[in-house]
């Protein structure tokens, strides 16, 4: 894999960083994770940080520094230094993949930053004449219009004599999409936001980078667990295997099908198209056991006892497991379910006794 040479971030800019991060509510400060963060080469322009909460996935470029989510607000002092190390240049986009908060829970910490964190110095002001640091290229936070949506409805209603405004919203993606997809070039690459519908909730994205062929998927694929599908937050099981496809319709595989496109899961290691293979076939074969029994007219107490992914949990449960074997077979059960009571027509209205000629 190609890497690149790093700038580190000194003088101003660090200061900047560091009072920047050091005003964050002691709490979060509090739960600062202990285990180290780990940041990984992906290939071309991009590198992956795992440990911050979510895989946070990370672009650069002359053009600045995106970032595919933030993790958790706990991890952002660690996090930003992580990202440091790759580049000095302003992060310019956090693309969040979902509304979760291991996944967004940066967003606030970093739309506090400077526009350019290298800062203006003396020195690099006389040196350039001017200031060097570029107000015209703020934070720019991008996600689907639900994560949006759904963010804004779970803040707490405003107190008498409260008054909205932009520190109320700060951190929440405003630069929303609502059609298929959102593109943009960036750092020498064209990099495309996918929207998936109703997969692990209702505004999962995507992200391909397309120059460095690298694919960020968020919680929609988890290779070394069972996915978390949301169902208050819209998700759906048919929509999560159709995610699953669309990740294999963008993936191209190497030789011997290893390698080739990379993709960047929510949590868990780093993979490529054979492992999506796995992992969609899987959801596909447990979603068809539980709709057979659906079909028997079993309870959902009976289908757990049924044991259906006895074969699979020994590659996807853990103690340390977010989603355990019973709660994904709830899952899938009360996806399929709630789609079958939907498709069903609704009664024809009573017209009535009928009028005399």
């Amino acid at each position: 894999m190609r890497r690149h040479s790093f700038e580190p971030l000194t003088g101003f800019g660090l200061v900047a960083l560091v009072a920047a991060l050091a005003a964050a509510p002691v709490g979060t400060r509090a739960q600062q994770p202990a285990a180290p963060l780990e940041t990984l080469p992906v290939q071309g322009n991009v590198y992956a940080v795992f440990g911050a909460g979510g895989n946070v996935t990370v672009q650069i470029g002359a053009d600045g520094v995106l970032l595919v989510d933030s993790g958790l607000a706990a991890s952002n002092a660690a996090l930003a230094a992580e990202i440091r190390k790759l580049s000095s240049r302003p992060i310019r986009f956090i693309i969040n993949t979902h509304l979760h908060p291991d996944h967004v829970g940066g967003n606030a910490p970093f739309s506090g930053l400077p526009a350019d964190p290298r800062g203006v110095t003396p020195d690099r002001a006389a040196a350039a004449g001017t200031a060097v640091s570029d107000p015209l290229q703020p934070l720019n936070i991008i996600a689907h219009e639900n994560v949006l949506n759904r963010m804004t409805a779970a803040l707490p209603p405003l107190q008498p004599g409260q008054i909205g405004g932009s520190e109320r919203l700060r951190g929440m993606p405003v630069d929303e999409y609502f059609q298929p997809s959102k593109d943009m070039h960036f750092n020498g690459e064209a990099v495309i936001v996918y929207h998936e519908p109703n997969a692990h909730t209702d505004g999962d994205s995507v992200v391909l980078f397309r120059g460095s062929d690298v694919v960020s998927a968020g919680d929609i694929f988890t290779p070394d667990s069972y996915p978390f599908i949301d169902i208050a937050n819209g998700g759906s099981v048919a929509g999560e295997i159709s995610a699953l496809n669309h990740l294999l319709q963008l993936a191209v595989p190497a030789h011997t099908q290893e390698g080739g496109t990379y993709i960047v899961p929510g949590h868990g290691r780093l993979t490529d198209e054979a492992d999506v293979v796995e992992f969609r076939d899987m959801v596909v074969i447990v979603r068809d056991r539980v709709q057979d029994l659906i079909n028997k007219k079993a309870t959902l107490d009976r289908i757990k006892a049924a044991r259906l992914t006895r074969d699979y949990d020994p590659q996807y449960v853990t103690p340390a497991s977010f989603v355990k074997a019973d709660q994904f077979v709830e899952a899938v059960y009360r996806s399929l379910t709630t789609a079958a009571a939907a498709a069903q027509p609704a009664p024809a209205k009573d017209a009535g006794p009928a009028r005399k000629k």
